[in-house]
């Protein structure tokens, strides 16, 4: 292959946001979450990326199942059951690009609220594709950067610890690139991260 069949993807996290999916409002019965949040348009939330939901309330929840409706890191439809934390913050282990439903199954012991947390799968792609190279602008909490194959839960085919050092790196890749027959996605936690950028024959 030429140079000109590399591509590049430039990804610079936003914050997670506490309630930005949904402001803070107590239930007086099993329904739905009002999506209404800085990140929501028109009743649904899009990211940029896939992100972990997290729910937080003010009261003991813990009896309460809050199921989250949207898509995954590669659009297709998922749900999640995410049972609700006692004064505090219960985080999901899926990751999501829209939301379009939060049912929580029962009343609210207070205030709840929904947002997004700091966990990210970024798709670069769902095809098959070749990485080339990676530029990684971290910062002092250092962190790592992974790379799977087919989604965000697959196979981990590249992993890079950052060292705990404001600074750009440029990881080493192999001559031949590495491939991902099923796709790559891109796991780490937006608090270690600046910016990345991704550059990927396919």
């Amino acid at each position: 292959m030429s140079a000109n069949d590399v591509q590049a993807r430039y990804i610079a996290p936003a914050a997670s946001d506490d309630n930005g999916i949904s402001t803070a409002a107590t239930l007086s019965g099993a329904g739905n979450l009002t999506i209404n949040g800085a990140l929501a348009d028109g009743g649904s939330v899009t990211l940029d990326d896939a992100r972990q939901v997290i729910i937080t309330s003010a009261g003991d929840d813990s009896g309460d199942t809050f199921t989250v409706t949207g898509t995954d890191e590669a659009g297709d439809a998922q749900t999640e059951a995410i049972t609700g934390a006692d004064t505090g913050v219960a985080t999901g282990s899926k990751y999501f690009t829209t939301i379009t439903q939060i049912a929580a199954s029962g009343a609210s012991a207070g205030n709840v609220e929904a947002g997004t947390g700091t966990s990210v799968a970024a798709k670069i792609t769902r095809n098959r594709v070749r990485l080339r190279g990676l530029q990684y602008v971290c910062n002092t909490t250092g962190g790592t950067i992974e790379v799977k194959n087919t989604s965000a839960t697959g196979s981990s085919l590249y992993k890079f610890d950052a060292n705990n050092v404001d600074d750009t790196i440029y990881p080493s890749i192999p001559d031949g690139g590495i491939v991902f027959s099923g796709g790559a996605y891109v796991v780490y936690n937006q608090t270690h991260v600046v910016s990345f950028t991704m550059f990927y024959e396919g």
